[in-house]
């Protein structure tokens, strides 16, 4: 049984969710009771809109997160007063601040006195019977501080710490001493002042970063920060993040400083430890001895705790900055349009090693491989045409996919010459598209391509892999882990467990929002789909595998292990093409049947004749078959569905035609315009491939002829745009791009005019990503140009 405490709490906590999201607290409490059940977000956004009000997956994603801080929250709330009521200190005022406490920290800072620690100075010093004397001090600063010690100094009385620390009250400066520790211990525990210091810290403080005397040749990547200041609570994520890994490779040192403190007298930070404690210069017998006491407070108990406090609340909120990047990118890769079901020669460039050749059919299926080395140093260029040609001849090839690493625009060449020389397919000329490879060695090696693939060399299932991720991006991508596909930002500085939960719950709304095929989808797309996991995985496609393809959604619940709760959640996003059922093709849930029958019925025809019959269900009125169970959203959504069954959320495919002879950074020019495939997108720009290997960087202020405050407003990764450089660094491989294509380069140096350098200007997402770069300005002080990494080969 519920008890009134617990559903007190959980008021309190729907509350506060619904203020923070701007909805109805019923919204909250339904969503959290889904939750509770085990639905997935996937399932409650798309076929629980009447229960939640509408709430759709972002709206619950969030909630999910806050529901896990502020259950969190609640847990230590717990503890902590307990702890503190068997130590017997437990006040009624006390109880009100901790039950009131907003957030972790705030419980945390009153807490702080009550908390086990070790044997400190202070306690010592109270042990030696000195707080009456710290009281007296402080009370009445007139009293002279060595005549109020006398009485309380005695040789016989001499303790040690845990140390090993003597504190000897053999003279009256060892009783000072001891009172002092014991009001330093006493103000950096008021969590007041902590409160009110924190903030001040955090809205006024300046990060300060300072090279390491003698790292500056070692870190000249980090050369940006040798001397930098900048506003703690404004410092992007992305330059956070690089001075933190900085510092960690003990090229930088980090400090934190409020502005012109060098310059004031007595430091602010001590001025409020003075303010909230009372104690004033007065010119009393006491108030400099008060005054030293403050100083120390500041200095050895608090400055050293809140900077490294802020420092990981900066931390941690870019680490969240850079999750959301990366969360953004890779749901616009999973999202990029499919070609779809076209028989395909994926071609995965080398030199000295050869390039790897695979052809899937329309499936997905491997049915041929090769390897051609048409390349320096073998030069066995008609050889390998007529090795390509072959392939493409015999197995019907439509497309062909080129992995954009090492030789890849020569392959692409390599690819333009097998064109010319092969036939229509069905009226169309085969087509050829440089494909992102990232990740792919990932796959090659990893146990599920091993599984997958096993006669395979580990070289030929790259080009497998990026034959697939043309045909269809989604079911292929989600055989990799998502970190490895390579669209994020310092994603090897972040933590990893937020890092892996938020790009898991990216995959499985994206996959559930575009629907998977029960009877081709492989097994680590299904694991993906609402309330399965591996083992349901494996064993659907056992099932199938040993009975056939499933003609019905209703065959699931015959699946080991898959009961009704499962088949509740995962129904509505499996797709059965040409079943038992017109409907197991569209995302209409099973539950939902009734009522496609009930509208066929009252029309006098037959379910299947429905669907797509847009005339007819455009007439309809939803509000004409609402019942107890389905309301007007769901059976909008009803038909909607049968108007376009499994429509595909994902955009026409279309490819980005690189321009003849612009294969290397030399070939380069400023003002040359360009088509190129936007690979990445940061929060300061948007990095593009213009098939040269390196990725330029088209900065925020040069996305558009307006301003552009979030470069998601204007790109996303996979689209296909046209840009202008505006200049090149070919020593330090850097490209500074624009899409206002009415703006002009610049052609004086870019080393005369000795712009601010900024680490944002790197590429993130590949594996160990450099920082910095050299003085580019076509923009201005503002334009921070491009860096990229070799690709991952």
């Amino acid at each position: 049984m519920i008890d009134r405490q617990t559903l007190d709490l959980s008021a309190v906590i729907s509350a506060r969710i619904a203020a923070e999201l701007d909805v109805r607290p019923q919204q909250v409490v339904a969503a959290i009771a889904l939750l509770d059940e085990g639905a997935t977000v996937p399932f409650i956004s798309r076929y629980r809109k009447e229960v939640t009000g509408g709430l759709d997956d972002s709206q619950l994603r969030t909630l999910e997160e806050r529901l896990r801080y502020l259950r969190e929250l609640e847990e230590r709330r717990r503890a902590v007063i307990e702890e503190i009521a068997q130590q017997g200190k437990l006040d009624p005022a006390l109880e009100r601040q901790l039950r009131g406490a907003e957030t972790k920290q705030r419980l945390e800072d009153l807490y702080l006195p009550f908390r086990k620690k070790r044997r400190t100075k202070a306690q010592i010093a109270r042990e030696a019977g000195l707080e009456p004397l710290a009281d007296a001090l402080l009370n009445d600063p007139g009293l002279d501080p060595e005549e109020a010690a006398e009485p309380y100094v005695t040789a016989s009385k001499a303790l040690t710490n845990d140390d090993g620390e003597s504190i000897a009250l053999a003279d009256v400066k060892a009783a000072l001493d001891g009172a002092k520790q014991i009001l330093m211990e006493r103000f950096s525990e008021n969590a007041e002042l902590l409160a009110r210091l924190r903030d001040r810290l955090w809205d006024e403080g300046e990060l300060n970063a300072r090279v390491v005397k003698g790292r500056e040749q070692e870190g000249a990547k980090f050369s940006d920060y040798f001397e930098h200041t900048e506003r703690l609570a404004l410092v992007p994520s992305h330059r956070a993040l690089a001075m933190f890994r900085g510092r960690n490779e003990g090229v930088l040192s980090l400090s934190l400083t409020l502005p012109d403190e060098a310059q004031a007298k007595v430091h602010p930070a001590e001025i409020e430890i003075a303010r909230t404690v009372g104690i004033r210069d007065q010119g009393r017998k006491a108030d400099r001895w008060l005054a030293e006491v403050v100083r120390w407070t500041w200095r050895v108990k608090l400055y050293t705790s809140l900077e490294t406090e802020l420092f990981s609340r900066l931390r941690e909120q870019a680490e969240l900055g850079a999750i959301g990047v990366f969360a953004a990118n890779l749901k616009d890769l999973l999202l990029a349009a499919p070609a779809g079901a076209r028989a395909t020669l994926g071609l995965d460039p080398g030199l000295r090693t050869g390039v790897k050749a695979a052809v899937i059919d329309a499936t997905g299926k491997l049915v041929d491989t090769a390897t051609i080395y048409p390349h320096a140093p073998h030069n066995r260029w008609d050889e390998s045409l007529a090795t390509l040609a072959r392939l493409c001849t015999q197995h019907g090839v439509e497309l062909i996919a080129i992995g954009n690493g090492t030789a890849s625009r020569e392959t692409d060449r390599l690819a333009q010459a097998l064109i010319r020389e092969l036939p229509p397919v069905e009226g169309r000329p085969v087509g050829k598209v440089v494909v992102s490879e990232a990740g792919a060695s990932v796959y090659s090696a990893s146990e599920y391509a091993a599984r997958e693939f096993p006669g395979l060399d580990v070289t030929l299932r790259g080009a497998v892999s990026i034959a697939r991720r043309l045909q269809d991006p989604l079911a292929e991508l989600v055989k990799i882990e998502p970190k490895s596909i390579g669209v994020g930002q310092y994603q090897h500085d972040v933590s990893q467990l937020q890092l892996a939960r938020a790009l898991d719950a990216v995959v499985e709304d994206c996959v559930n929002a575009v629907g998977v095929d029960l009877n081709t989808a492989s097994p680590a797309l299904l694991a993906r789909v609402s309330g399965l996991n591996s083992t349901l995985a494996a064993n659907i496609v056992a099932a199938r595998d040993e009975r056939g393809a499933f003609r019905s959604r209703r065959a699931l619940l015959e699946v080991s292990r898959l009961g009704p709760k499962t088949f509740e959640q995962c129904a509505g996003f499996l797709r059965i093409m040409n079943g038992d059922d017109p409907l197991d093709a569209s995302s209409v849930h099973p539950e939902a049947y009734p009522v496609v029958e009930r509208i066929a019925a009252r029309a006098g025809r037959d379910k299947g004749s429905l669907i797509g019959d847009s005339a007819f269900l455009k007439k309809l009125d939803p509000a004409e078959f609402v019942d107890q169970r389905f309301g007007v959203p769901t059976i909008t959504d009803i038909l909607k569905e049968l108007d376009k069954p499994g429509r595909d959320p994902r955009p026409q495919f279309a490819v980005a035609e690189f321009k003849e002879g612009v294969e290397k950074l030399s070939d380069l020019s400023p003002d040359m315009v360009l088509e190129g495939v936007i690979t990445n997108v940061t929060n300061f720009g948007a990095f593009v491939d213009i098939g040269v290997h390196q990725d330029g960087l088209v900065h925020i202020s040069a996305l558009s002829e307006r301003f552009v405050k979030d470069p998601r407003e204007v790109v996303k990764a996979g689209d296909i745009v046209k840009v202008k450089v505006l200049e090149v660094d070919v020593p330090r491989k850097r490209i500074a791009l624009t899409m206002r294509l009415s703006e002009r380069a610049e052609r004086q140096p870019a080393q005369a005019r000795g712009e601010r350098r900024g680490d944002d200007r790197r590429r993130p997402g590949r594996d160990e990503p450099r920082e910095g770069s050299a003085p580019m300005g076509a923009l201005g002080a503002a334009l921070l140009k491009a860096g990229a990494t070799k690709r991952d080969r």
